[in-house]
């Protein structure tokens, strides 16, 4: 397990999705290592909620209202960030929907768009507005948070793998466009974590999924690697199927 000392002290962190799940754990885990976190995401009152936990705990955040289909919503963090930080050292891509369940065929637009617009295209425009930071910096870490459907087929789940194919495919890119600078850009795969995000009455035993703290885990190792090298992709598999 990585130290969770000062690893991180000084640096800031900002994680999308951060109100619950995967989100929540990552921000509780960067906290414990010293980041001051920037939580962001739709719901304030949870994001408060647990800003007030990390800082009982001893840790710092911040929170800041986020919604990833608004262009502006994204520009405002940025500038908050430039304004009261002038620096990013980690950002977590995290946030993502889930709308499984119809074939492709059977799918409205809107949801189509509403599902990209969410896990792509929020992704680039976080990436957009925060990668100069880093790159004035010379150094950084983004870690954008993918799914194994996006190396699967996923019937009922089309445009969901495809998005998360898609968001490999961005981290890779992005991955070799930033190294110049010294900044690392790695992506990590879960297969079913155990939150309410695309329940859908599966039947799956949540005791044998993948836990939010395990995903943490992968992201605290991801963050403090030696500086010669980083870790392009994570697959991260249950011991036991589910």
């Amino acid at each position: 397990m990585p130290n969770e000392g000062a690893n991180l002290k000084g640096q800031v962190a900002v994680v999308t999705g951060a109100a619950r799940g995967i989100g929540e754990a990552i921000s509780r885990r960067l906290a414990a290592m010293g980041a001051s976190v920037v939580l962001a995401a739709r719901d304030v009152t949870r994001l408060e909620r647990i800003r007030q936990e990390i800082e009982a705990d001893g840790g710092s955040a911040e929170t800041a209202q986020l919604d990833l289909l608004n262009e502006q919503s994204v520009a405002k963090l940025a500038e908050s960030l430039q304004r009261r930080h002038r620096r990013c050292d980690i950002l977590v891509n995290n946030a993502g929907i889930g709308i499984i369940g119809k074939p492709l065929h059977e799918m409205p637009s809107a949801e189509w768009d509403q599902l990209m617009g969410t896990n792509l295209r929020g992704p680039y425009l976080m990436i957009r507005a925060l990668a100069p930071l880093m790159i004035a910096a010379k150094s950084g870490h983004i870690i954008n948070i993918s799914s194994l459907s996006g190396h699967n087929p996923l019937p009922g789940g089309a445009a969901y793998a495809a998005s998360k194919w898609g968001l490999n495919g961005l981290t890779y890119s992005v991955a070799e466009e930033l190294r110049p600078h010294g900044i690392r850009v790695s992506v990590i795969a879960p297969g079913s974590v155990n939150t309410h995000f695309g329940d859908g009455g599966s039947g799956k035993n949540p005791d044998k999924k993948i836990q939010p703290d395990d995903v943490a885990h992968v992201v605290a190792m991801l963050v403090t690697q030696a500086p010669q090298s980083f870790v392009s992709e994570v697959l991260l598999r249950p011991t036991q199927k589910p």
